[in-house]
């Protein structure tokens, strides 16, 4: 039986399905975090003195955390007036987060925009659009990439066991070549 698109009790032959409903994401769902076994695979590619900019962190977030054990660290949100879109910290040498899976490539854009090193955790499913491609089309995208799938944790504090999908570090000149593997250490 073939499924039916049409609202419940309309029997219109001439409905339309409007495809910005179906197909995009409302974002609705992208304040997740990173659990710190996520982020100690990154830490071995840290330089010593770099000045590390988190640009979706706040204070309690596990890169802000793990990081400025070594470095010099640079957290900013948009809860706190701080727009990845429209706000640079005046002083950073690199760019390590996980931000939102909406605005994708524009997300993208800006990070490459600077021209300075990156590590950033998007989807894999990412990698079959094309933006990808035409973004990274004259510069080496790297990923560090993982044997199990990160389980993010939701605003409310509960993981996300459910994930569907797997992610890496999309990177810029930060990685020593274009893919690097590493085991995620997952503590339950």
């Amino acid at each position: 039986m073939a499924t039916s698109y049409l609202p419940k009790n309309d029997t219109s032959t001439d409905f339309k399905i409007n495809s910005k409903e179906v197909l995009y994401s409302s974002g609705s769902n992208d304040e997740c975090y990173t659990p710190a076994y996520a982020v100690e695979p990154i830490l071995e590619f840290l330089p010593q003195n770099a000045i590390v900019w988190c640009p979706f962190d706040t204070k309690e977030s596990q890169f802000v955390k793990l990081i400025s054990k070594t470095n010099k660290v640079i957290h900013s949100h948009i809860s706190e007036g701080k727009d990845f879109f429209h706000y640079e910290p005046k002083k950073w040498d690199i760019m390590i987060s996980n931000p939102p899976f909406t605005d994708k490539r524009k997300t993208f854009e800006r990070a490459l925009s600077f021209g300075k090193p990156f590590a950033l955790i998007m989807s894999n499913t990412w990698l079959n659009d094309s933006a990808p491609k035409q973004l990274f089309e004259e510069k080496d995208l790297q990923l560090l990439m993982f044997d199990k799938r990160m389980r993010f944790i939701l605003a409310n504090g509960k993981e996300n066991s459910k994930i569907t999908f797997s992610s890496s570090y999309f990177c810029w000149n930060f990685l020593p070549k274009q893919i690097v593997m590493r085991k995620l250490k997952i503590i339950k």
